[in-house]
């Protein structure tokens, strides 16, 4: 009995930094960031094109770059991954990992895709399955969805104390607009063999037929910062509507300008003196009809990695200027939506089969890569025979007074646009190539102007998916809003 009130007295103090520990006084945010290596092995196929190659070099290492972030009752997490894109069925393996290991809800996980062109495949095999929204995972893509869920994993193990602030930069010095009206007559033809399109993707740089472009640009950089109370960064998300850069070295595997802005970010906020170190990310925000090629003034030719460095620095010099002058909060409450919407896929009638059949028994080839006609011949085929029905996901994620809207495919910039001007919230962006991959998302008004990215097998889905999701988005936004009252 003498021994108790000792043994008391040892307990108290032991209780209360426990107490302390998982309550810290004054903090009602946790955030915490990690990054998961994803590089594949050499001799994978590089994507970026119509005619996937080995990838005989690794430049720099592919990430899936992991941030979670807890307001006492909710868990959210955003993953960017270095890939062109990744098939729906990743995102469901690596949610899952994430539900039973770490309780955090499918629903509140946001995997994306940056589109770089210089990464192996995380699609699948081209094949009738690549119109299926469900496949059976390659051991490469069983090895990416591990390796996101380790890296929202390691995320958790450092949640800490934060702060959070929202900003935006405009950078319109890097985006234009690809799809272009040509002066009547110099239409060439599609693969199809039509010449009636009235909008050409990447005419020639500095061509004597442009007229105009055929769609607006998205220059805003917006992101969101945590930082620890006592000012030390976590992590910076951000989003940017540039498609991608390109210019790599032949057959290497690259991030491209995402890959270099993240570096970029976590050295000028002093990634290299702290421990966690900072995680920057870089998501593609709405980017569908946008490229970094000025048509008006065409640049001269730059060595390998030139140019996404150029890009990427001067990103990151602008981001971290309108970071010294956000406002900080402790408080962030979270929320979060998921839907996969009934969307139909492209329907091919039986003319457009009927040439894609003739043009695969007739095409000529050139060494062992096809003629454009003969590659669409094989999609239009693939796409004819898709699994009957869609699950196309799309996402909300609330974030204090923050909305992000999420698609699953390469989104045209007046869609993002769009999002902004019509979301409930002010502070509102969003981030394409989420949680998979169903190819372009032209607005209806795109298909009736035609070109690459309205073509059945570079666009894959119903004419009217852009509103769908959109009416989805939107509905969504509205119900993790907070009343007024």
């Amino acid at each position: 009995m003498r021994i108790f009130p000792f043994l008391l007295l040892l307990l108290v103090p032991v209780l209360s930094i426990s107490i302390r520990a998982a309550e810290p006084p004054g903090a009602s945010l946790r955030a915490g960031a990690a990054a998961s290596v994803i590089t594949p092995p050499l001799g994978e196929p590089i994507v970026g094109g119509f005619t996937p190659f080995p990838a005989e070099h690794i430049h720099d290492e592919l990430h899936a770059r992991c941030l979670v972030l807890d307001d006492g009752k909710t868990k959210i997490a955003l993953v960017v991954c270095d890939l062109l894109g990744i098939h729906r069925s990743i995102a469901l393996e690596a949610k899952r990992h994430i539900e039973t290991e770490l309780g955090i809800p499918g629903s509140h996980v946001m995997i994306s895709a940056t589109h770089t062109h210089s990464a192996t495949t995380a699609l699948g095999p081209m094949n009738p399955r690549t119109y299926s929204s469900d496949v059976e995972l390659s051991d490469y893509q069983k090895f990416v969805a591990r390796r996101i869920a380790d890296g929202v994993r390691r995320a958790v193990n450092l949640l800490r104390p934060a702060e959070i602030a929202f900003g935006t930069t405009e950078v319109p010095d890097h985006v234009f607009n690809r799809r272009w009206f040509l002066k009547d007559g110099t239409m060439p033809a599609n693969p199809f063999g039509s010449t009636s399109e009235k909008v050409k993707m990447n005419p020639g740089a500095g061509a004597d037929n442009l007229v105009e472009p055929a769609g607006p640009i998205d220059p805003v950089v917006s992101f969101i910062a945590l930082r620890e109370p006592d000012g030390a960064i976590i992590s910076l998300l951000s989003a940017y509507s540039l498609h991608y850069v390109g210019g790599v070295g032949q057959a290497h595997v690259s991030a491209d300008y995402f890959g270099y802005f993240s570096k970029g970010i976590e050295k000028r906020l002093g990634s290299d003196t702290q421990d966690p170190p900072v995680v920057a990310m870089m998501a593609n925000g709405t980017s569908g009809d946008i490229n970094n090629i000025n048509f008006r003034e065409p640049r001269g030719r730059k060595a390998p990695y030139e140019q996404m460095q150029f890009v990427a620095n001067d990103l990151a010099d602008k981001v971290t200027a309108a970071l010294s002058k956000v406002e900080w909060s402790k408080d962030a409450p979270l929320d979060a939506r998921y839907r996969e919407l009934d969307v139909k896929w492209r329907s091919i009638d039986e003319n457009l089969l009927k040439w894609a059949r003739e043009t695969e028994a007739n095409a000529p080839r050139i060494g062992d890569k096809a003629v454009l006609p003969l590659a669409y011949a094989g999609r239009l085929q693939r796409l004819a025979v898709a699994s009957p029905e869609t699950k196309l996901p799309v996402q909300i994620l609330k974030i204090g007074e923050v909305c992000i809207g999420t698609t699953p495919c390469e989104t045209f910039a007046e869609t993002g646009l769009e999002f902004r001007k019509q979301s409930p919230f002010g502070k509102s962006f969003m981030i394409e190539l989420a949680n998979g991959y169903y190819g372009y998302m032209p607005t209806p008004r795109h298909f009736e102007l035609g070109g690459y990215e309205t073509w059945p097998g570079t666009n894959n889905l119903e004419p009217q998916a852009s509103v769908k999701v959109m009416d989805a988005l939107l509905e969504m936004a509205a119900e993790v809003k907070p009343s007024a009252n």
